[in-house]
Order: C-alpha cells, then sequence, then structure tokens
C-alpha cells in the first residue's frame, strides 16, 4: 500500500509537470503565430516564392497542437492514477511513447529549421525588396503589412532603409518610415540623414533572430519533457502492474 501510494504521488507529480509544460508550449505556440503573420504575410504574397516558405507558417500549429496534446495527456495520466484505471493507464502509456517519439523527431527538426528558414528567406530578397520599390505606398494593403511589421519588430524594410529607395512613399514625400529612424538620433520626419545614421535592422535579420531565439527553447522544452515523460511511462507501467496484481 505504501510503495502504490509513493508511486500515485510520483505519477500525479510527473504528470502536473508535463500538464503545466503543455500550457508553456501552447502560449509559445500561440505567441510565435501571432508575431510571425505579418511578415510571413508578406513573404507569401511575394510572385515567385518557394513553395517550402509556406511550411515556415505551420511551425506554430505544431506548437499548439503538441500543447494541446500534452495538457491531455497530463490530465489523463492524473486521473489514472488517482482512480487506479489500468484502462487509463494503459491509453496514458501509449499515447505518450507515440508523443514521446513525435516530439524527439521534432526537437531535432527544430533545431536544424534555422538554417532552412535562412536559405528560404535568402532567395526571396530580390523579389521582395522589388515589391517594397514599386508599390510602397502605391498599395494600400501592402503598406500597411509593412507598417505593421516594421512596427512589430522594431525593423526597416527587408534588409535596411535603402530598400525604399525610389518607392511612390520615398518619391512622393521624399522620407522614410518613421520605423527606420532612431528617436534618439532623429527628431520629427525620417530624412536620409537620420535613417543612414540610426542603421535600423532589416526585417529579414530580425524575424530570423527570432526563429533561433525560438526554436532554441521549444527544443529544450521539449527535451525535457521527453525525459520527464520516460519516467512517466516507466511509473505507469509498474502502477498498472500493482494494479492487476491488486486485483
Amino acid at each position: 500500500m505504501c510503495c502504490s501510494g509513493f508511486l500515485k504521488m510520483i505519477m500525479f507529480v510527473f504528470n502536473g509537470v508535463i500538464f503545466l509544460a503543455g500550457a508553456a508550449i501552447l502560449g509559445v505556440g500561440v505567441w510565435v503565430k501571432v508575431n510571425s503573420d505579418s511578415f510571413l504575410g508578406i513573404l507569401n504574397g511575394v510572385d515567385g516564392a518557394p513553395s517550402g516558405l509556406s511550411e515556415l507558417v505551420y511551425v506554430s500549429y505544431v506548437l499548439i497542437g503538441v500543447g494541446v496534446v500534452l495538457v491531455i495527456i497530463g490530465f489523463l495520466g492524473c486521473c489514472g492514477a488517482v482512480k487506479e484505471s489500468r484502462c487509463m493507464l494503459l491509453t496514458f502509456f501509449s499515447i505518450v511513447l507515440v508523443i514521446f517519439l513525435i516530439e524527439v523527431a521534432g526537437a531535432v527538426v527544430l533545431l536544424v529549421f534555422q538554417d532552412v528558414a535562412q536559405e528560404l528567406l535568402g532567395e526571396l530578397e530580390d523579389e521582395v525588396r522589388k515589391g517594397i520599390e514599386v508599390n510602397y505606398g502605391k498599395d494600400e494593403g501592402l503598406t500597411s503589412l509593412w507598417n505593421a511589421t516594421m512596427e512589430q519588430f522594431k525593423c526597416c524594410g527587408y534588409k535596411n532603409y535603402t530598400d525604399f529607395d525610389g518607392s511612390p512613399f520615398n518619391e512622393e514625400h521624399g522620407v522614410y518610415p518613421p520605423t527606420c529612424c532612431n528617436a534618439s538620433i532623429t527628431t520629427g520626419v525620417c530624412n536620409k540623414n537620420g535613417a543612414s545614421r540610426s542603421m535600423i535592422d532589416g526585417c529579414f535579420d530580425k524575424l530570423l533572430q527570432l526563429i533561433e531565439d525560438n526554436a532554441v527553447v521549444v527544443a529544450a522544452v521539449a527535451l525535457g519533457i521527453a525525459a520527464l515523460e520516460i519516467a512517466a511511462m516507466v511509473v505507469s507501467m509498474v502502477l498498472y502492474n500493482n494494479i492487476g496484481n491488486k486485483a
């Protein structure tokens, strides 16, 4: 009885951690989805964009899906231990085993995702910069999308302020978007002098940094959860056998 009670407590603690970690991954997935939509929207609208680019959008959905599943199995494991249900424990073990294998594969993909993303986004540079030169200030939808992206990421153009040279906005007003100038350096409108002195990073570099930071964090969290899941599977099977012996 003492051993069984200890195992139930261990099972409850393990699955409580898995439940909370699943909620954390779900939160990261939602955050990545919200913060990546604007820039990816621009890239997906570029003529000649590589077909693989659309797959970047799915990363956030994968994280959200994994988070939801972890929350469910964490709840299932806790209930199976408390209620001493062999059916629930066996179901829990099976689901966790499948999720464990998926997470290991996903962690490996995330670790190499940065290089893949950089290659895909690098192929788009000429097309995106041409789109800015031709349509920024003329196409209301593209202009609004770029403004929202630059404001959100605190960046300027695809590579830097020179992307806006010759654009309808630059030709008409003789200035650059406000985000291309550092407020501590330039006051008033953002002219060429202020933009060149500020040298705000382009959105390409900012997006790569976002991908890099989140890939490392998510991969580390996933591997940590995988270790907990191995322990939880072992405990669940021991508890499963003990319940069977009691019956």
